[in-house]
């Protein structure tokens, strides 16, 4: 599954709900995981958990980070765990991410991932097995950026796995509309593409659909004092995420 290894997808059910297109968004605590530039969008600190809901007697997806920006640098610490409960495979990573503001309009990032041994005895920081992501986001104006994700993936033999080109676009002040093709390079080159929209009825309440190579994905979203939940739902599975601002 998707989920699996170490790259963004399922991770918080607003980019779910929005077709899993959100490199050039990345504006909430799941950044970090997403493309690490989008921390600095976003001053304080959050903390965020998500999970899949249903069917966890066959498999689970966790994950939470926290996320902190002051000015113009960020940190972020992240983990995601996914585990196959009948044969006890466990996949599990945390992230150390580091964004930095260059000017008004650009951003660059960096995450550090570390692939955790299972069972251990003791708690991992930094793991066995190390890889990488780089992280651009460009605001050309308030309706539209521009991001770029460069990731070296758990398990492959070549520097660079996968290319994400992300665009997102405000058709107006209530539709944000969401683009990424991702180029995964392994022995082959193979090409993904999601998109979505987000349509917000009021400040507080958002509706989102997508398409997530190929595959339809839909999500709800509630903000309520600093407060933001998010429903998901691709392929009969539904994931529920949480975020608090602190």
């Amino acid at each position: 599954m998707p989920y699996e290894i170490d790259r963004p997808l399922y991770i918080g059910s607003r980019p779910l709900g929005m077709g899993n297109a959100y490199v050039a968004v990345a504006d909430d605590a799941e950044a970090g995981f997403w493309n690490p530039a989008g921390l600095i969008q976003k001053q304080g600190v959050k903390v965020f958990f998500s999970g899949k809901l249903l069917d966890r007697e066959e498999n689970v997806l966790d994950s939470k980070c926290v996320a902190f920006c002051y000015r113009d640098t960020a940190l972020f610490w992240g983990n995601k765990i996914a585990f196959r409960l009948k044969n006890n495979d466990i996949q599990d990573y945390n992230y150390y991410s580091l964004a930095q503001k260059l000017n008004s309009h650009i951003a660059i990032g960096v995450s550090a991932k570390f692939k955790r041994r299972h069972p251990s005895d003791y708690y991992q920081f930094f793991g066995y097995k190390r890889d990488y992501d780089f992280g651009l986001l460009i605001k050309s104006d308030p309706y539209s950026s521009f991001g770029l994700l460069v990731q070296k993936l758990d398990d492959q033999k070549h520097w660079i796995n996968a290319v994400t080109f992300g665009l997102s676009y405000r058709l107006s002040e209530r539709i944000l509309s969401v683009y990424d093709i991702v180029i995964l390079s392994n022995d082959d080159l193979s090409l993904e593409t999601h998109l979505g929209w987000e349509y917000s009825i009021k400040n507080w309440l958002m509706l989102r659909i997508g398409l997530s190579n190929k595959k339809p994905t839909t999500g709800i979203g509630i903000k309520i004092n600093g407060i933001q939940l998010d429903y998901a739902i691709i392929d009969r599975l539904s994931f529920l995420s949480a975020q608090v601002k602190l």
